[in-house]
Order: structure tokens, then C-alpha cells, then sequence
């Protein structure tokens, strides 16, 4: 039987945005909000932005205005789904949803379905994209 306590402490990363609380102290994020906020940072980075890294990003800004076609839709889903697979390794994609969002013609509901590979813990991320109808 492996004990939690003899299991490596989770790669988190240093909080997208620290600051100190009243006591000065910096707090880390847990490795649920770590991944959500690594998350949020592949989405919204596009290509080319990060020194070192010019491939990292699913640049889902690159798609704002574009038509709503068949196409695009296939774009953004292979660029997620890329994107999340190779960037974020401390999770295990279930699902990446590309459909319209209920009541807000032209604007598409990005849903993305994973489990956190340590705990197994099921979560989702839902990001909404405007475009050109």
C-alpha cells in the first residue's frame, strides 16, 4: 500500500499573479488552481508570444471576429486539444466541446472536460469566443 505521504509533492506552478497577504506572506496555489490557471494561459496565449517557447499557446484570440463556419469550429478544436495535450501534463483530457452558447447568437462555448492525473479529481473549464455570424 503507497502511503499519500511517500508520494512526490504535485508540480505546482508559482501563482499566475502573487501577492502577498497582510502578512506578507505568498501563498501557493493549489494543484487544482494551478492548473486551472495554466489552463487559462494556454487558451489565451497565441503562438509566437512566449520567449523560448514559440509554439506554446492556443491562441484562441487569433479566432475572435472569424466566421462561424464548420471550419473554424475544426480549427479551434484540433488547436485546444493540441495545445492542452502538449502543455498541461498534470492532467488527463476527457473531452474538448466547440458548440453555440445557449441564447448568445455568434458566440461559441469552448468546453473543456479533464481529470487531474494525481487525484482523479473530474473538473471543467469553459471559455466563450465571439465571432462574425
Amino acid at each position: 500500500m503507497i502511503l499519500e505521504a511517500n508520494l512526490p509533492r504535485p508540480a505546482i506552478g508559482w501563482p499566475l499573479l502573487p501577492r502577498p497577504d497582510a502578512s506578507g506572506q505568498l501563498h501557493f496555489p493549489t494543484l487544482a488552481e494551478s492548473v486551472r490557471e495554466n489552463l487559462q494561459v494556454i487558451l489565451s496565449t497565441r503562438n509566437g508570444e512566449q520567449l523560448r517557447r514559440l509554439d506554446y499557446g492556443a491562441g484562441l484570440a487569433e479566432f475572435l471576429g472569424q466566421p462561424d463556419t464548420t471550419s473554424v469550429r475544426s480549427r479551434i478544436l484540433e488547436r485546444v486539444t493540441e495545445s492542452i495535450q502538449r502543455w498541461e501534463q498534470r492532467i488527463l483530457l476527457d473531452r474538448v466541446d466547440v458548440a453555440d452558447h445557449p441564447g448568445r447568437p455568434g458566440v461559441l462555448r469552448v468546453e473543456i472536460g479533464y481529470r487531474l492525473r494525481r487525484t482523479g479529481e473530474a473538473r471543467t473549464l469553459g471559455v466563450s469566443l465571439e465571432l462574425n455570424s
